[in-house]
């Protein structure tokens, strides 16, 4: 019986450690009379006489070498090479032979060594997105994408939420993990998604213009990675992948994404407290603290938005924007504000102010909020009329919960008519 070389190994230490044949041969599943075969052989320093036969390839060493020395410099495609061979030189041999002839022949390449590089305070951060592809999100199963920062220096780390991907929301992952970490690093090294590069990759690709702006405005170095080279962001991915045993993240049905992301920064605090700084030696909290004075202060950071109209407040006090209808404050009826859509949120704004603000995208398509229709009187607008009795015994009926509501809801309804 043919066996791999850790197996052999694996009767001679257990022969050497006084185990009997029988025994060993229980272990590993073959018959004893195989297990003495191998000891004799080991015994004898026999040598296996198959390696000691030339290879087919032997024959078309000349083609080989022509082969390889009209190819690009790279890796050697030995699929390629041996359908070659075939066709060019009626080669008689397997694949699985010319294989074992390239190892014997050339020997493995100089394997070059990476720089081991210890970013100095400031200097970088290292960014990169998770998926999660079942969030549970106020009763809903979502697709959810956890974008990742990560100071090079400290090794302090914001995660911050977001339901997309696309532009608007690479955009405000970034301000809500600046104002995370309380600073701007001088470069920010990336994957190269879409939102970073529009043509290209690495150093020599052509960075998205919208992102290019950005980080102007911000004031940091867009570095993206070489392609195919996920250890030059090595800090980040390592924190990605121990992020993934957060179990909670997928049992839990979190009440809105702002529960989910208070609770992804208290993690993130307490991971800081207990994770060491293989740069200081102290705690990542403690390294953070250090790095805070190297970082550039967080500029005003608006919301970024992609679609801003200007709409009429009509006599509901609703405007409208993307198939849907949203309230604002009373006292601006009949009167121009502007609807900005950003990457969570609906704003609206006038006089360089946010008048509202409400949940972008909803499945409801009449987003009201109670307080826009109370307050005062301005010269242009009266607000609405209070709710009547009957307006508000349904509200509160509304509210109840299910079990204690009136078992003839149109009869308490009646009662409060008369």
């Amino acid at each position: 019986m043919k066996l791999e070389r850790e197996a052999r190994m694996t009767i001679q230490c257990l022969a050497e450690r006084g185990q009997s044949r029988r025994r060993i041969a229980g272990m590993l599943g073959v018959s004893e009379g195989t297990v003495r075969y191998h000891l004799r052989r080991a015994a004898e320093a026999a040598v296996d006489g198959r390696s000691l036969q030339a290879f087919v390839a032997e024959k078309y060493a000349g083609a080989i070498t022509a082969y390889l020395e009209s190819v690009d410099e790279g890796p050697v495609n030995l699929a390629a090479l041996f359908d070659w061979l075939k066709s060019e030189h009626e080669y008689t041999g397997s694949l699985r032979s010319l294989q074992r002839y390239f190892r014997r022949r050339y020997p493995k390449p100089a394997k070059r060594a990476r720089r081991r590089v210890e970013t100095p305070p400031g200097a970088q951060a290292q960014l990169d997105w998770a998926d999660w592809p079942r969030v549970r999100i106020a009763g809903r199963e979502v697709y959810a994408y956890e974008f990742h920062m990560k100071l090079s220096f400290s090794r302090f780390g914001a995660r911050v939420w977001a339901p997309r991907k696309d532009q608007l929301s690479w955009k405000s992952v970034h301000n809500d993990a600046f104002r995370r970490i309380g600073g701007v690093p001088a470069v920010a090294r990336m994957d190269n998604e879409k939102t970073v590069m529009s043509r290209g990759a690495g150093p020599w690709g052509e960075i998205n213009r919208s992102y290019r702006q950005y980080a102007r405005a911000v004031r940091f170095h867009i570095d993206a990675c070489l392609p195919r080279s996920p250890w030059t962001k090595g800090k980040v991915e390592r924190g990605i992948g121990s992020g993934r045993g957060d179990a909670e993240i997928r049992r839990r049905d979190w009440s809105s994404w702002q529960e989910l992301q208070d609770w992804s920064d208290e993690r993130s605090l307490l991971e800081a407290h207990r994770r060491i700084c293989p740069a200081t030696g102290s705690s990542v909290y403690e390294a953070w603290e250090m790095e805070k004075p190297f970082l550039a202060a967080v500029p005003h950071l608006p919301e970024p938005f992609d679609v801003a109209v200007t709409r009429r407040v009509d006599e509901d006090c609703t405007v409208a924007f993307e198939g849907r209808r949203y309230s604002v404050p009373f006292v601006w009826l009949d009167r121009r504000v502007e609807v900005r859509g950003c990457n969570r949120v609906v704003q609206i704004w006038a006089e360089g102010h946010i008048l509202a603000e409400h949940e972008r995208g909803t499945r409801e398509r009449i987003v009201i909020d109670p307080r826009h229709y109370e307050g005062p009187a301005s010269t242009t607008a009266l607000p609405p009329l209070p709710l009547g009795r009957m307006g508000r015994e349904l509200l509160a009926i509304a509210k109840l919960a299910p079990q204690k509501r009136p078992l003839d809801l149109y009869a308490a309804l009646a009662e409060v008519a008369r």
